[in-house]
C-alpha cells in the first residue's frame, strides 16, 4: 500500500506564515521520510497587470521583477538551510507567473501528495483570512492542501 504522504510541495512567500509552513513540512518530511520541494513564485502576472494599468512603467516592472527574484533566492536559501539543519533533503524552484498556477503546476509535475501553505498573518483582517491565491490552490489542486496554523511549530522544529 502506498503511503498517504510521500511527496510534499511548499509554497514560500517569505512571510512568517510561509516559513512556519516550511518548518511544519520539514518536521513531516523527517518524521515520515517524505520528499520536499519548495517553490517561490515571482508574481509576474500581477507585475504585468500593474504595468498595463500604468501603475508601473516598463523599466520599473523589470527592476521589481529582478528584486522579487533575488528575494525568492534568499527565502529559498533560508528554507534550504532549515531543512539541511535537520538532515532533510529539499529541492527548490523559482517560477514566474501567477502564484497559484505555478504552485499547482509544480505539484502536478512532482506528483505531490500534499501542498503546504502558510496560514495568515495576525495583522490581516478577517475578510482576508483566505486570500485569492490560497482559495485557487485549494479549489484546483489535485492533491490535499494543508494550511499551517500550528502555533508551536518553532518548538517542534527545534526538538526534531
Amino acid at each position: 500500500m502506498k503511503p498517504l504522504i510521500s511527496n510534499i510541495v511548499i509554497g514560500i512567500t517569505g512571510s512568517d506564515a510561509s516559513i512556519s509552513a516550511a518548518k511544519y513540512a520539514i518536521v513531516l518530511a523527517k518524521s515520515y521520510r517524505c520528499r520536499l520541494t519548495t517553490v517561490y513564485v515571482v508574481d509576474t502576472a500581477t507585475i504585468k497587470h500593474l504595468t498595463l494599468s500604468k501603475i508601473f512603467i516598463q523599466e520599473e516592472s523589470a527592476e521589481y521583477e529582478k528584486s522579487l527574484e533575488a528575494n525568492g533566492d534568499r527565502y529559498l536559501d533560508f528554507v534550504e538551510e532549515l531543512a539541511h539543519a535537520k538532515g532533510v533533503k529539499i529541492e527548490r524552484e523559482i517560477r514566474k507567473g501567477a502564484v497559484y498556477t505555478e504552485i499547482l503546476t509544480v505539484a502536478e509535475d512532482r506528483k505531490a501528495d500534499l501542498i503546504i501553505l502558510g496560514g495568515w498573518e495576525k495583522d490581516r483582517s478577517a475578510r482576508d483570512i483566505i486570500g485569492h491565491t490560497h482559495r485557487e490552490i485549494m479549489f484546483n489542486a489535485k492533491c490535499s492542501v494543508l494550511l499551517v496554523k500550528e502555533p508551536g511549530i518553532d518548538q517542534m522544529y527545534r526538538q526534531l
